[in-house]
């Protein structure tokens, strides 16, 4: 495959991306990929998808590592960090979309396990 027909592909479709504990499913993700999206409108077409974005947020988040160390198979530290800040901001309740996904999440595992043990 050349150079230029990977453009536009996510290295996880092509099978180069290395699977991190951290990351989350794609079924979750459709869980919180709404939030994600509207956190910033654009007017130009993503150049990481933000699965592989929000993904490494995490990676960072619970790897607490700098934002430059990040593995070279995640999208560049300097995207993944806008995100990252544009997620965070606080609206007028006080809460980020950060906090809200990350709520949504959790609480779907604890509904998962609940419906295991029983």
């Amino acid at each position: 495959m050349a150079e230029w027909e990977i453009i536009g592909k996510n290295k996880r479709e092509l099978g180069k991306m290395h699977q991190y504990p951290s990351d989350i499913s794609r079924e979750e993700y459709k869980l919180i990929w709404e939030d994600l999206e509207g956190a910033k409108k654009t007017t130009r077409p993503r150049k990481y998808d933000l699965y592989d974005v929000f993904c490494a947020v995490l990676y960072v988040i619970q790897g607490g590592i700098q934002w430059r160390m990040l593995p070279s198979d995640y999208p560049k530290w300097q995207s993944v960090y806008y995100h990252f800040r544009v997620w965070s901001e606080k609206d007028e309740t006080g809460v980020s979309i950060l906090d809200k996904v990350l709520q949504k999440l959790v609480k779907q595992i604890r509904n998962e396990d609940l419906r295991r043990d029983m």
